[in-house]
């Protein structure tokens, strides 16, 4: 039997969530019988997690559980080899700085020793599988399990074709960027938007961030409201993002780090030009498509997004070369997906 640990869904529409919906549906591991255990208030969660889902293992002995969201408790964690925790990143080992007050209280003892002890883990990508390794056991096998992305936003192939045949951007003219995620101090929002300033003062363009997500922690918001051409739209809907993708010429991320970085992919599907960190994930999800900066200095990052935007058809290779790159990573997905299957096979009904 294969349990899943549902219990963080039905809050929240992070990344993390949709992973969890996606990687971790029944139709996702078919033809594997997946239990999806679940919760319903924080309460409920926290007693899910802490007692529920350690009797159902201990109640249905040989059966796995897969923990695609929150780490598994430390009660759950004494279930061993039972027990197969989804990595997204090791930011509550790696950048405390960055955690929510709920994060470091209920979180970070939970993963450290569910990643010290247990033998099993799936990852997002190489990068958190390099990471991991430097906190786990030796002989703890790793696997790769990367999403296959969707074009989520609806945007269709011939339409982000016609966007891209559209896109414009004159000198001295309007030069639209979305960045796109939860405003919190890890997406290092701040460092976007001094680029975008850099564009506007140094470069002579009407140079706008457009900053889509609900506000998280931290006080990001308040920082960035008043900053020089930030847009704060909140949370919107698909259809809102799609019509902001759209009609955007860049998508900028500043990103202290990531674990995958799946909206960078779903922004590919608009045939959007990414502007990423240099920092290996980014290269991993990117590859070539990508155009990589340092957020740490906003002035050379602007001059290297002016030189592009200046060159001939850029809009147009630039989506040809990003529907090239989701194709890459979905094929990469498909036989993650494959494999894993096969793997589980042998460990549950």
């Amino acid at each position: 039997m294969i349990f899943v640990d549902h219990t963080h869904l039905g809050r929240t529409v992070s990344g993390i969530e949709r992973i969890a919906l996606e990687l971790f549906a029944e139709e996702a591991l078919a033809p594997l019988r997946l239990h999806p255990i679940t919760s319903s208030g924080i309460l409920g969660l926290i007693l899910a997690q802490q007692f529920t889902i350690p009797l159902r293992l201990l109640t249905a002995p040989g059966s796995v559980l897969l923990a695609p969201g929150f780490p598994p408790s430390i009660l759950t964690s004494l279930f061993g080899a039972r027990v197969v925790p989804y990595i997204h990143d090791c930011f509550l080992l790696t950048r405390p700085q960055d955690l929510s007050r709920k994060a470091a209280l209920y979180m970070v003892s939970s993963f450290r020793r569910a990643v010290t002890t247990l033998p099993w883990f799936l990852v997002n990508s190489c990068t958190t599988a390099g990471e991991l390794a430097a906190h786990c056991r030796p002989d703890a096998e790793i696997t790769l399990y990367r999403p296959e992305v969707r074009d989520v936003f609806a945007i269709g192939t011939e339409a982000a074709a016609r966007a891209a045949a559209t896109r414009r951007a004159v000198r001295g003219g309007r030069l639209d960027l979305v960045a796109l995620g939860t405003v919190e101090p890890r997406k290092n929002l701040t460092a976007a938007a001094a680029i975008v300033e850099a564009l506007r003062l140094r470069h002579g363009w009407d140079a706008r961030l457009h900053v889509i997500g609900r506000p998280g922690w931290g006080g990001e918001t308040d920082r960035l409201k008043d900053r020089p051409g930030v847009v704060l739209h909140g949370y919107r809907p698909a259809e809102e993002v799609r019509d902001l993708l759209a009609s955007a010429h860049l998508f900028l991320t500043t990103s202290h780090d990531e674990g995958l970085g799946l909206p960078l992919l779903e922004a590919q599907y608009a045939g959007l030009q990414v502007i990423a960190p240099d920092k290996p994930v980014f290269r991993e999800v990117l590859d070539t498509s990508g155009l990589f900066v340092d957020p740490a200095d906003p002035a050379a990052a602007a001059e290297k997004i002016d030189r592009s935007v200046a060159r001939p058809d850029v809009f147009l290779g630039a989506a040809a070369v990003a529907m090239a790159n989701v194709a890459r990573w979905n094929t990469a997905a498909r036989g993650d997906r494959e494999r894993l299957i096969e793997r589980l096979s042998r460990r549950g009904d």
